[in-house]
């Protein structure tokens, strides 16, 4: 006879499967929601990467059968608010106001066309938006979800989905797109890195790591210290070879990656400094879905 304990473990590890089964697959769909909540599709990365880690520690807690899709969406949704009211950028709204209701349920010629324009719209200007608008407008004209499901995901009611889209939209349609960014050229610490890299001159990259230095990847474990963090040079000395080349992002300055066959890059890392020494690499290997709607801008049209 089987004990509580063993059908409480038998449930946890068959959570544990269906999530470790699901993950890969809606990791890119999660990020193109966390990226627009918070206008950053950096920010989307470390949002992901905090939620998978919330879910895993949390896994055990869900009823048994618990659809884990909207799960994960709430997961998601909750961190990326967490850390916008920490920043106090979180616009309040209440999320059960209907008023002004218009009906959304229908899809017409200007609902497509609004969908369109959504799905192209600039990340950071979603921001503009209160959290409530936002993460209606995203979930519907950007992933295409239901209202039923949307109001499941976001713990609403339906009438109250169609408000917060309604308004969303309407929002929307009345920014203007603002005046491209002028972005400075690339430091000479890019540069050199950069120079260093594709050179393959791996003992001078480590050179530059600072002793505490951090390694993030998605779907890695993060890891510390000079001597840890300098194996990951070993590795692409290992990969086929590929290039980088300093670029701009959301205002940030980063190395985009690509094969040298490739025309576009296909994902990037993002480097931290002090004191002229590496503190932090933010590798996206494994996560080239972060490429996805990000406006970035390389070195050779920076002025």
């Amino acid at each position: 006879m089987t004990d509580a304990a063993g059908l409480e473990t038998d449930t946890v590890s068959i959570q544990l499967a269906a999530l470790a089964n699901e993950a890969d697959t809606l990791r890119p769909e999660l990020h193109r929601y966390a990226a627009r909540i918070m206008g950053s599709v950096i920010d989307g990365e470390d949002v992901i990467q905090d939620a998978f880690a919330n879910a895993l520690a949390s896994i055990g807690s869900i009823a048994p059968g618990t659809p884990i899709r909207p799960w994960l969406f709430r997961i998601v949704h909750n961190r990326a608010i967490d850390i916008l009211r920490q920043r106090g950028a979180h616009r309040s709204e209440p999320l059960d106001n209907a008023s002004d209701l218009a009906d959304v349920s229908t899809v017409g010629a200007e609902d497509v066309l609004i969908r369109q324009d959504t799905v192209r719209f600039a990340l950071g200007r979603f921001v503009e938006l209160p959290v409530p608008q936002r993460s209606a407008v995203i979930l519907k004209d950007v992933l295409g979800e239901s209202l039923a499901d949307i109001a499941a995901m976001l713990e609403l009611s339906v009438d109250a989905v169609k408000a917060h889209l309604s308004r969303g939209r309407a929002r929307l349609r009345s920014i203007i797109a603002a005046p491209p960014e002028v972005s400075p050229s690339p430091s000479p610490e890019a540069l050199n890195f950069a120079a260093l890299f594709n050179a393959q001159d791996w003992d001078a990259l480590r050179r530059l790591l600072a002793d505490d230095v951090r390694l993030r990847q998605s779907r890695r474990p993060e890891i510390s210290g000079a001597s840890e963090v300098g194996r990951f040079f070993n590795y692409y000395a290992e990969y086929p070879r590929v290039r980088l080349e300093p670029a701009r992002l959301e205002g940030r300055e980063i190395l985009v990656v690509a094969t040298e066959e490739a025309e576009t890059p296909s994902y990037f890392m993002l480097l931290e400094w002090q004191d002229r020494k590496i503190t932090l690499i933010r590798d996206h290997r494994y996560a080239t879905y972060v490429m996805e709607g990000a406006d970035v801008m390389p070195a050779s049209q920076v002025e």
